[in-house]
């Protein structure tokens, strides 16, 4: 059935274009930009995310996420972006859409972070707004689902403001910097109307 099958092409998703924001597949040459921003954000970050590796900002462990980032696009499995100021091309965040289910579940979880200079500008909300449709449309999804931490206010008045249900707790879901962490549970149905 042609509901149930993946991207007939391995091809990365065209640019994603929003009201402020540009969100476009990883590339070698974003390394200095993505590794500036990352450490200069490292502070603000570590609560959210699981623990970095020792060698995260060097120029090979960004080859080897980008070698990742190419098969998991190959296979299907994900689909990873980096989040662009519109107005100056500044690289400010990503997204990826992760753990994409096919067959019956149709499915994708949905993670991002920004960096702590672009926090409250309103760029994750339209990141977000922008990519939903994308997911649904283009990678054909039906589902798509995000956890936060409970403490992790920001996350939450996002995935709420645009447009994810709560529909759950689950108790040490994720190892987040370094402690398996309580999560709350978001889905947006491709059904569910946009805010």
């Amino acid at each position: 059935m042609a509901l149930f099958r993946t991207l007939s092409s391995p091809e990365p998703l065209p640019p994603i274009t929003g009201d402020s924001v540009i969100l476009r597949t990883p590339q070698m040459a974003d390394f200095a930009a993505w590794a500036a921003l990352r450490e200069q954000s490292r502070g603000f970050l570590t609560p959210w995310e699981p623990t970095w590796p020792i060698d995260d900002l060097t120029r090979s462990a960004f080859r080897q996420r980008m070698r990742r980032y190419a098969e998991d696009l190959r296979s299907d499995q994900a689909y990873p972006f980096f989040l662009f100021r519109k107005e100056d091309g500044a690289l400010i965040g990503g997204l990826a859409l992760a753990n994409i289910r096919r067959g019956v579940a149709q499915a994708g979880s949905l993670g991002y972070w920004i960096g702590e200079p672009y926090i409250k500008q309103g760029y994750m909300t339209a990141a977000v707004r922008c990519l939903v449709p994308a997911a649904f449309e283009m990678l054909r999804l039906h589902r798509l689902e995000a956890a936060c931490i409970p403490t992790n206010i920001a996350s939450v008045r996002l995935l709420e403001k645009t447009g994810f249900r709560r529909e759950g707790y689950a108790r040490a879901y994720l190892c987040i910097n370094g402690m398996w962490q309580d999560h709350l549970l978001y889905g947006r149905l491709r059904t569910d109307q946009a805010p």
